[in-house]
């Protein structure tokens, strides 16, 4: 196998660690040695993530597993009974949609991939799907909620005929938060919180955002109007809550604004029982960010390693490969790294199923003929909730002091997904 990997430098695995660790798993995927054929060919796969930029945490665990792809398919790829060789490119979007809509034109035009995968993040994902359709190559995408791949597309009026996308969805997030907070005793009332940007006016939005299945739900709320990202006063919203005696934050945020918020809430004397909000709370740097007050925080669940699933290609328990991640990096584990591995899963599925791995269409053909049950759960195209998508399950989860690292992630909350059932009970937050 032959992999791009010059923009994956300083976060990949040795190839000695990586071989350790998956065992004999390779067996399942590639021809043994001893018996290797000739290749029948090159698959070439594009794979396009954000490794530098404001979104790189989201491709942090890429490096990782692309060197673990590469050690299962050092002897190649078996599809009905021949041996090919595969190629990754590793391009980084540097979470810019310009650059990433102009990287995967350049992978489909000039590089000639056979399959195009866009990992995570909308600005990645959109423009390189655009491309796709446009230039005719498939392309399997994770890592945003669907209705953000889909609807700004136009996918809404039709179904693509090229791009697939396994993610939860916006309506199931916002559902998760109503979720949590009846598991705790309140007056029911929340203060939402929303910046004046793209995502704090989708999930701010009266008329499918945060604010409709709070209400729906029985709950009063309270929504003092858009902040500016990146205030350092958040006096009004604190003094609106306190005189309305909310005791429930929800809404999204990003780890500066939420740290300001957090730190005048407690110097000013308003206390609420729960915060949870999305996008500041998903890795461990954004909680501890958060100080003491990390303890208790909560949101929405991609993955964590108590996902009781296991790995179509190596057969790690989601716990297993956690603990490789965190052995191999000395760092905690983050919530994409279960879709870095899945994502690949769904590829080298469609690639084993394809009547022909170099030809795009039947590539496309087999990626709408997925059902496979992965790291994060099933993945099967025909069950939608719309054409081109594949919903997966979300769970509400609550941050807790942890043992080896400060906090570790609980699910608290399955009424969303009752796949399987909390890890722990959703406590209130703890201001003393």
């Amino acid at each position: 196998m032959k992999t791009t990997m010059a923009a994956l430098r300083g976060c990949t695995t040795s190839r000695r660690a990586v071989l350790a660790g998956l065992g004999a798993a390779a067996a399942t995927l590639a021809l043994p040695r001893a018996v290797r054929a000739q290749s029948a060919g090159t698959i070439r796969i594009g794979f396009l993530t954000p490794l530098t930029g404001p979104l790189a945490l989201f491709g942090a665990t890429d490096g990782f597993t692309v060197a673990r792809i590469e050690a299962l398919l050092a002897d190649g790829l078996e599809v009905n009974g021949q041996r090919y060789d595969v190629e990754i490119i590793v391009r980084d979007s540097q979470s810019d949609p310009n650059r990433s809509a102009e990287v995967a034109a350049d992978l489909i035009l000039n590089q000639e991939v056979h399959l195009l995968i866009p990992a995570t993040t909308t600005d990645t994902i959109n423009p390189a799907a655009d491309q796709a359709e446009l230039f005719e190559c498939p392309c399997l995408s994770t890592g945003a909620p669907w209705q953000a791949v889909i609807m700004p597309r136009g996918g809404a009026d039709q179904p693509f005929n090229w791009t697939y996308h396994f993610f939860w969805g916006l309506d199931e997030a916002l559902n998760t938060f109503v979720g949590l907070w009846d598991r705790i005793e309140t007056n029911k009332k929340v203060g939402l919180l929303f910046p004046q940007n793209a995502d704090g006016e989708t999930w701010g939005n009266q008329d499918y955002g945060l604010p409709v299945p709070t209400q729906a739900a029985g709950y009063e709320v309270v929504q003092p109007g858009f902040f500016q990202p990146r205030t350092n006063d958040f006096s009004a919203q604190i003094a609106r809550f306190k005189a309305e005696n909310v005791e429930i934050v929800g809404g999204i945020t990003y780890v500066d604004d939420l740290r300001t918020f957090v730190n005048q809430a407690k110097q000013q004397g308003f206390a609420p029982k729960a915060i949870t909000v999305a996008a500041a709370l998903l890795f461990p740097s954004g909680i501890e960010a958060m100080g003491d007050l990390g303890d208790g925080m909560s949101s929405e669940v991609w993955w964590t390693p108590a996902f009781a699933f296991e790995s179509s290609l190596t057969g790690e328990t989601s716990r297993e490969v956690a603990d490789a991640w965190q052995a191999e990096t000395g760092r905690q584990w983050t919530q994409p790294l279960g879709y870095s591995h899945a994502i690949w899963e769904v590829a080298l599925d469609a690639l084993r199923r394809s009547a022909d791995p170099l030809d795009r269409t039947a590539i496309r053909d087999a990626l709408a003929a997925t059902d496979l049950t992965t790291l994060i759960g099933p993945v099967n195209f025909a069950t939608g909730p719309h054409p081109n998508v594949s919903a997966t399950a979300i769970f509400g989860g609550q941050w807790v002091k942890g043992e080896e690292f400060p906090f570790d992630l609980k699910i608290v909350d399955n009424s969303v997904n009752a796949l399987f059932e909390p890890e722990a009970e959703m406590k209130l937050l703890d201001w003393s």
